[in-house]
This record gives structure tokens, sequence and C-alpha cells, in this order.
């Protein structure tokens, strides 16, 4: 089954603006080559690596990435000839309109391709999409590509979380990369910003990229409200577990409390300690190996449960996303993400200004907003109407981005979503509260 992609023109569809051939022409390949240089740090043997089913291995990603722009850009081309007849099929994620795909469970299971096979397959791929785009491809093209060059920034973000899991499950704690030791020194006081509320706008713009969940830009109604001035850190986490947080029913939704029970949870994903003195210091599990939870820093691989019984027991609640939007749109577009090569969240050490602080990178901040479609929502056309829409249950939403994130990739109005339970994201806490 080929793909369908009916793309509406550029100029009429929210969400993937005209893009000039010249702009595309540098960003492909630095995008991809970025993608390459999150794999160098790898030995062979880590590229095939699966821990569980929400993860994919680095070679997968490296081959699925690929696949997007083979499936939806140059399939297109009357006289493109598919590298691997096989690849559709291996590589495809959830485009059902596409075809068949191999199982996502068994993803680790794939020895062949070779990793060596997974780059020629991107050389040959990309040969072809650099003479495309040298072409001059057409609107319509070049808002897809647009597409897949973010889709492959959302994937550079997986290879880290998904490769950081798997390595957690190594009783060696194998080092990615060697990170920067934590400053000291205690994190700046958290302060309470007040927001009048009232009639407010969200959304995406549309002068930019966004995807098609962001759209359209629409009124929502605010009551009064007030935001933390920065993220929650290890050190208030480590006071709500001394309070008995993962013990007390009364602090949690009752399928949180359920998860609770029966995986028993009792720190944050990645936290441990020695032996069982249950006075030794905790220790987390970084991309750069094992290392004391430093209290200053952003707490950090919490699922919305573990959020929400947080935010209970300081009295507080977690922020909509709109809430979220109105207070931290304002704020510059920088900080940890991942060209900083940190890898981890870093502790705010002196607050210049009011803030919100911490609003991008660091770590994706749950909100209490239910993932769903924005008044007026419409996907995009053909087989990329897939890409977001179908997930609009039973997930909630993140904003600000992480320290695995590509700076380029983040903005205010980028909605990403997981279900309630997931950790192994760089996800943390940032609280709200009614005046």
């Amino acid at each position: 089954m080929s793909a369908s992609l009916d793309v509406p023109a550029a100029s009429s569809r929210p969400g993937i603006p005209w893009v000039p051939a010249a702009d595309l022409i540098e960003r492909y390949p630095a995008i991809r080559a970025a993608t390459r240089a999150l794999t160098d740090p790898l030995e062979i043997e880590d590229y095939g690596l699966q821990s569980m089913t929400e993860a994919s291995p680095a070679k997968w990603h490296l081959a699925h990435t690929t696949w997007f722009f083979e499936t939806f850009v140059l399939a297109r081309e009357s006289d493109h000839v598919p590298f691997h007849p096989r690849y559709g099929y291996l590589f495809n994620s959830y485009y059902e309109t596409v075809g068949r795909m191999h199982s996502r469970p068994k993803r680790g299971l794939l020895t062949r391709p070779t990793v060596a096979d997974v780059q020629r397959y991107r050389d040959h791929v990309d040969h072809a999409m650099n003479r495309l785009l040298g072409e001059g491809p057409s609107p319509e093209l070049t808002a897809v590509i647009e597409v897949g060059l973010h889709h492959e920034q959302q994937h550079q973000e997986l290879i880290l979380t998904d490769l950081k899991h798997g390595l957690s499950c190594n009783p060696l704690r194998p080092v990615y990369r060697e990170l920067p030791a934590p400053t000291e020194g205690e994190a700046s006081p958290l302060t309470w910003l007040e927001h009048p509320g009232g009639l407010m706008e969200i959304g995406h713009q549309g002068e930019s990229f966004g995807f098609d969940n962001e759209f359209p830009r629409h009124r929502t109604y605010l009551r009064s409200f007030a935001l933390g001035s920065r993220l929650t850190t290890c050190g208030e986490y480590l006071e709500f577990m001394a309070d008995g947080g993962y013990q007390r029913s009364d602090l949690w939704l009752s399928a949180g409390w359920d998860v609770v029970q029966r995986e028993g949870w009792q720190a944050p994903l990645y936290w441990e300690r020695e032996g069982d003195d249950p006075d030794a210091p905790w220790q987390c599990f970084t991309l750069g190996g094992m290392r004391p939870v430093h209290p200053a820093e952003p707490v950090c691989h919490v699922s919305l449960y573990e959020a929400d019984a947080f935010a209970r027991w300081r009295g507080c609640r977690l922020p909509t996303e709109a809430e979220w939007e109105v207070a931290c749109a304002p704020r510059p577009l920088h900080g940890n993400f991942v060209e900083r090569s940190a890898f981890h969240p870093v502790a705010l050490r002196q607050a210049r200004g009011p803030g919100p602080h911490q609003t991008f990178g660091d770590v994706w901040e749950w909100t209490a907003s239910a993932y769903g479609p924005y008044p007026g929502f419409r996907p995009l056309g053909g087989s990329l109407a897939e890409y977001n829409g179908k997930f609009m249950c039973n997930q909630l939403v993140l904003r600000g981005g992480s320290c695995a994130t590509p700076a380029s990739h983040a903005r205010a109005t980028y909605r990403n979503f997981f279900p309630p339970e997931a950790r192994w994201q760089f996800s943390g806490i940032r609280l709200a509260r009614d005046p």
C-alpha cells in the first residue's frame, strides 16, 4: 500500500508554512547529522537495545526517521526505487494507511539489518533528498519535508530517553557520555507569580512551524491563578518522600495509587539506594552513570501521578496547559536543551527577574490537562492525519521541552503528551495554585 498524502498547499494549512528551498538545503543535512552524532558514543551492541515496549532501539530510530522521508517524500518521485522492499514493513511505526508494520515490542529482535546496513540506508535516502532539495521541491512537498525534520528531532530526543532506560537496566550502569559535575549551592527560592486570568488566547499563531495539534489559536477563559517561579527540586521531592508520600493513599489519584502498589514505587525512576539501609543517601542513574541525587536540581522522571501527589502534599495543584502557556509564552525561548550536552536537568542558582524561570529545557512539565483537540482542530491530510490526532485519548499534556530536546524544536505552544504512568521521559513538576 502506498502512502496517501493529500497535503494542502502550505499557504492554506496552519502549521506548515512555505519554507525556502535554500533553508531546507542547510537544515536537512544539519538535522540528519545531529541524529547520527547522538549515536556516536554508542558501542555496536548498544544500537539494538530495547528495554521495554515503549522504547525502541537506536538503530530503529535511525531507520524509521529515514523511512519517513522515503515514504512520504521520495515515494512521490516517479524514478525513486526503494532501498529495500521490506524496510517499509520493518520501519513503519503506526501509519495504518501506509501498510502493515513489524510488531513494536519485537523491534529489539532485529539483529538484521545491521547498523552498517541502516547507515547505508540513511546515506541512500540523504543522497536522493539532497538532489531533490537542489532541484527545488514544490511548496506542498517542502511542507512535508518540514514535518519530517521536526519528526526527526522528536526521535533525537527519543534516542536519548530510550537509551537511558536501556542502559539503566544493566547492573554495570554504563556511561553514555561523561557529564559535567553539578555545581554546589542551593536552588533559587520558590516564589509565586500571580496572574489575573480573564479571556485569553492560546495556540499557535501560525507564522512558523507548528504541529497540527497546536492549532487553531482560540480563546479560553482562565480564572486568576498563581504559578511557581521555578521547577520543583529534588530536595523538595525528598521532603515529600520523607513524609511518607509513597505510603499515603490520601495524596494519590486512585489509578496512581494502584500503580504505586503494583509497581512498588518508592522514588522517581532511576533513583536507588545501595543495600538495604533506609538511611543511605539516594543515588540516581544519569546518561553519565550513577551520581548522588542533588537537592538543588529539578526533580525528573516522575509520572503525572507522582507530580499530582506531590502537588497535593504541598497544598497546590498542577497548572492547566492554558495557564502554563499564558504565563510562559512571553519568556525567552532559551534553556538547558540538548545542544548544551548536559543531558540532565540543572539547578537554578540565581534567578533574574520575577520569572517564571526554567520554562524551556531541563524537564517536560506535566499539566493537569487531558490531551485533546482544540476547538476547530483539523489534522493534516492523508496518511499524516495519523501523526497526532488519533492519540487524543488517555494522555496528559506536558509543556516546555527538556534537556534532551533540540532548541530549534521547542516553542511555547508545543503540546507533548504521554500516558499518566509514563516516567522514562525527562518529565518534572511546576506547581500552581489558586489565589
